[in-house]
């Protein structure tokens, strides 16, 4: 199945038959205090350079939330969406819980972006799913609802299919919906990214949709979280998941070596283009 997403110049396909798509997470505050400052300083050169830095390590997709408390997130989302557009090219993937700040964001978007997100909770379906709708959007469906996330992975589907079930009814195209079987730390749960994959595995097999990952969950106080990562991401690619909304500078490397060694990439050219570009320069 195909989600197809476009900024003004470029068109991005998330293929459950193709390479992962790399979503830059980094335009997001939550634990960047820097960038936290920089949104409520409008200092806008910096989340820029962000957005460059990201596209040059080779995100195919950027996620930006400007979610900081005491500012106008509806105007500030309007406004990040423009200068991050204006320098790079890749689309956008619209991120907040403030549903005025992601239709804001939709609206001031040139092409057909990323939301990020839904829920199975009746007042977010209700507050996003017609916007997704409107504007034609592709958008990441979380499994978790009025009750939380689930333990297990049947809860999890059991939301998913609620979410599709609901979206598909309001003629929003059912290749438009990504999935998103979340994850919680393992330091907690030992079980917890076991829960996540056989999530991915029942939801692809029921309807086939592209699965989006958020690697950095699983690995919260744990020793060598770059490590778990990597194993994560690889080990969910394996099971069906598409993209990831993820440091696409550290795990880079990992997700286009996982692509080349499941046969996701012709003759190795991506793997051998990321390294060419990416190689150490001599002094």
């Amino acid at each position: 199945m195909k989600t197809t997403l476009s900024s003004e110049t470029q068109t991005v396909t998330i293929d459950t038959e193709g390479p992962m798509i790399m979503i830059g997470e980094k335009i997001n505050p939550t634990g960047r205090k820097r960038l936290a400052a920089a949104i409520k300083d409008g200092d806008y050169d910096y989340i820029v350079n962000l957005a460059v830095r990201q596209v040059e390590a080779g995100a195919d997709v950027l996620d930006v939330n400007v979610g900081v408390p005491g500012i106008d997130e509806v105007k500030t989302m309007e406004e990040v969406v423009g200068v991050v557009t204006d320098a790079v090219e890749v689309p956008l993937c619209i991120d907040s819980p403030n549903h005025a700040a992601v239709a804001a964001g939709v609206a001031a978007c040139k092409g057909r972006p990323l939301v990020n997100s839904v829920n199975g909770e009746e007042v977010s379906m209700q507050a996003v799913l017609p916007v997704v709708k409107e504007y034609d959007t592709a958008v990441i469906g979380l499994t978790l609802d009025e009750d939380g996330i689930p333990e297990t992975a049947e809860g999890r589907f059991t939301v998913a299919a609620k979410i599709i079930e609901r979206a598909t009814s309001m003629g929003i195209p059912l290749e438009s919906i990504v999935i998103d079987p979340l994850v919680l730390t393992v330091g907690a749960d030992s079980n917890a990214s076991r829960v996540t994959l056989d999530t991915i595995a029942l939801v692809t097999k029921e309807y086939g949709v592209n699965i989006n990952l958020g690697a950095s969950n699983v690995s919260f106080g744990l020793p060598d979280r770059h490590t778990l990562n990597q194993a994560f991401l690889a080990l969910g690619m394996g099971v069906g998941a598409s993209c990831a909304i993820t440091d696409v500078v550290k795990l880079a490397p990992t997700i286009r070596g996982a692509d080349l060694l499941r046969g996701r990439d012709q003759h190795g050219m991506r793997y051998i283009k990321y390294f060419r570009k990416h190689a150490p320069k001599d002094d």
